[in-house]
């Protein structure tokens, strides 16, 4: 497998030949069709969730337009979900938590709350635990270091109250394991639309809606159901930047996910729903920027029945569709049913070390010069785009390249794919082609966060997912070799 960067295009265009290659056009032999199934695992399964809503008046300014530093209203709660997934109790569980958090700014403060996860639940392996945050923009500061600023003396325990809420949920997800199934289908939804838009008014591409360029419109739901077929929780895999709401804003939000989340448990019993955030990079909703929850609402209720489209559509628990022959009507009717079949369970990880090129200086300085910039200007936006860039920078070091981890899972007969980075959808849209006979989860902002990963050509174009960016063109590309040399080892 080629660890270089290669042409994405051509090799899906090389799939779709060789596809058409092998398509017949004689009559169909006289062989009953192949029975229809759902990816799946079988094994035991817990979930369980906590409540994480920040205080009134913690730091929250995640906009550099905000004229305001902490918000005044909550506008839903923001909660901690955590599924617990094993094939044997003599086993350390797989723990993948939802949480509704925006992204880390340090390495320290992610590691502060998950590593208890892996420390005292996952028998120390790292490979076992992935927290996926879903990258809510109107959500509190999460980072020990903004401490100084106005509302940052509620960080350091707001930190301390999310890792132990993610801790309980963990806990109890795994307390409450019982045999079951955990199933996945693809569906559809076009919440998510391009936000790479050409200025009209200057030679740059900036973020917002872009009506003339295609998204990757792809849904993916889970369902995780019991021995007797009750649904214990969803999973709701979807690539949209929750940023809905924005510099106008003054409540702290889940964003669209928490009206999603309504609309979703209160047509499954109640079960929890997991919202993993997929390769987002430049899908965000039409409907973006606004100053009023009630948007974020519309959107999160678009979601929400697209979500409960697909999994109203799957097949019951455990179950197969096979062909039971012809029935003589008006018509030759040719009838289906439903037979048992568990799915496997296999139960898979891998924890992988893919190793990116920096850029080199001045497209990404140095610390020191970094430093330098913030004391020279007074500019509120350019000091807190300085900032954070000063931040990516500690977090990949001052060399010329920096290690990156990359978690893959196999479930059975499905993948999950999940990196800290924001990467296009090109990812996961090249994991599914590849792989169509298998479900493929793939998920950004997972333990923790750094910059964006970008298609190549637009390393050419003046565009803030370049520019904030710390990685080299072909970075990308680099991380899809390794996650399909992964997938490939773990399904040997």
């Amino acid at each position: 497998m080629p660890t270089g960067a290669w042409e994405i295009g051509s090799m899906r265009k090389a799939i779709l030949f060789l596809a058409l290659a092998g398509c017949s056009v004689t009559s169909p032999a006289r062989t009953a069709p192949p029975p229809v199934t759902q990816p799946g695992f079988s094994g035991l399964l817990g979930v369980a969730r906590e409540d994480i809503t920040p205080p009134v008046g913690i730091y929250s300014r995640s906009w550099g337009a905000a004229r305001h530093d902490v918000a005044d209203a909550i506008h839903r709660p923001f909660t901690a979900t955590v599924l617990s997934i094993r094939s044997r109790k003599d086993e350390p569980p797989f723990l993948l938590a939802a949480v509704d958090l925006g992204w880390w700014r340090t390495k320290e403060d992610e590691q502060f709350v998950r590593m208890p996860l892996v420390k005292d639940l996952a028998g120390g392996d790292e490979a076992r635990v992935i927290v996926n945050l879903s990258h809510t923009h109107a959500g509190p500061s999460i980072c020990r270091e903004d401490r100084d600023k106005p509302g940052g003396q509620y960080i350091e325990g707001y930190l301390t109250k999310v890792k132990d809420a993610l801790f309980a949920a963990a806990r109890k997800a795994v307390a409450s394991e019982t045999a079951g199934v955990l199933e996945w289908r693809y569906g559809k939804c076009d919440l998510a639309t391009n936000r790479d838009l050409p200025d009209p008014h200057k030679e740059r591409i900036v973020t917002g809606f872009n009506p003339t360029n295609p998204a990757d419109d792809t849904l993916l739901v889970g369902r995780v159901s019991d021995a007797k077929g009750t649904v214990l929780a969803t999973i709701v895999n979807y690539a949209c930047h929750p940023t809905t709401l924005a510099w106008e804003c003054k409540s702290l939000s889940p964003d669209f996910v928490g009206e999603m989340r309504t609309v979703v448990e209160s047509k499954t019993g109640g079960a929890p729903c997991l919202f993993l955030q997929g390769n987002s990079g430049e899908l965000a909703p039409r409907d973006n920027y606004s100053g009023d929850p009630p948007v974020a609402d519309r959107n999160g209720t678009v979601l929400g029945h697209a979500a409960l489209s697909a999994v109203t559509a799957m097949l019951p628990a455990g179950t197969r569709l096979e062909y039971a022959g012809v029935v003589e009507s008006g018509a030759p009717l040719a009838t289906w049913k439903h037979a048992p079949q568990p799915p496997p369970s296999t139960l898979r990880a891998k924890k992988v070390d893919v190793e990116y090129e920096l850029k080199p200086p001045p497209l990404l300085p140095t610390s020191a010069e970094l430093e330098r910039e913030m004391k020279a200007t007074d500019d509120r936006v350019m000091k807190e785009r300085l900032f954070r860039k000063m931040r990516v920078r500690k977090t990949v070091g001052e060399g010329p390249t920096t290690k990156v981890p990359l978690w893959v899972w196999r479930l059975g007969d499905a993948y999950l794919v999940a990196q800290p980075n924001e990467s296009y959808s090109e990812l996961q849209q090249t994991l599914r082609a590849l792989h169509p006979d298998r479900t493929v989860a793939s998920l950004n902002l997972s333990n923790g966060s750094i910059g964006y990963l970008a298609t190549p050509e637009l390393h050419a174009h003046d565009i803030y997912q370049v520019w904030q960016s710390p990685f080299a063109k072909g970075s990308l590309e680099r991380l899809i070799s390794e996650a399909l040399l992964a997938i490939h080892e773990l399904g040997r």
